[in-house]
């Protein structure tokens, strides 16, 4: 479906949650967006076509003796053990390993639709933050049918678990909140799917 008030709405969103899931809290570009869900304001902004829980307004405000910046360190850097890794091959492969066979896939899926992926480090492309931004860029730019292959075969098989464990051991309200926010998103995205989600295997 590529209604304008959708596209602007899984654009917008997936914009804003893929940064805020993907880049640390005190850079240039995701400053501006904590703020404003620490005060409230990004509810006034969210598109009225997804729905969230007004009690997420408050939840974002909430105090934690951790700052913000360790709790992203903790949750998506390390150095130990991730709580809930974001990389789609932790949860898809038997071995719980960066670059699996699912990543591969993803890349080659992305090769052959002419898709490019810029990263400053020899990362993963199937980083949960990064696959929310891209499907934000498919639908600003018409590309539909990829948008529902990336949606329906890439992301949706495992991130509702991985969002289930993220949410169980974020420990911070902001990143706790955040992580149902993006439930709540997602799960108006699928209502956008045409065709089921694939059903695979999950190792974690």
């Amino acid at each position: 479906m590529n209604e304008p008030r959708f596209v602007e709405a899984i654009a917008i969103t997936g914009r804003v949650l893929g940064a805020l899931f993907y880049l640390d809290p005190q850079s240039e570009n995701v400053t501006p967006l904590v703020d404003s869900f620490r005060d409230g304001s990004w509810a006034q902004q969210w598109p009225e076509s997804i729905p969230f829980k007004e009690e997420l307004i408050e939840n974002f405000k909430a105090e934690s003796e951790e700052p913000l910046s360790e709790a992203f360190q903790r949750l998506f850097v390390g150095p130990y053990a991730l709580p809930a890794p974001p990389w789609g091959s932790v949860w898809l492969d038997r071995e719980n390993v960066l670059f699996g066979d699912s990543t591969l896939a993803l890349r080659q899926w992305m090769r052959e639709n002419g898709i490019s992926f810029e990263a400053e480090q020899n990362e993963p492309e199937d980083h949960f933050g990064t696959m929310l931004m891209l499907g934000a860029w498919l639908k600003e730019n018409n590309r539909d049918e990829e948008w529902q292959q990336l949606l329906g075969w890439h992301l949706l098989p495992w991130s509702g678990r991985f969002l289930e464990e993220f949410i169980a051991h974020a420990e911070h309200p902001f990143y706790r909140s955040l992580g149902e926010l993006a439930q709540q998103t997602l799960a108006f995205w699928k209502t956008q799917l045409l065709f089921p989600v694939a059903e695979k295997k999950l190792y974690r």
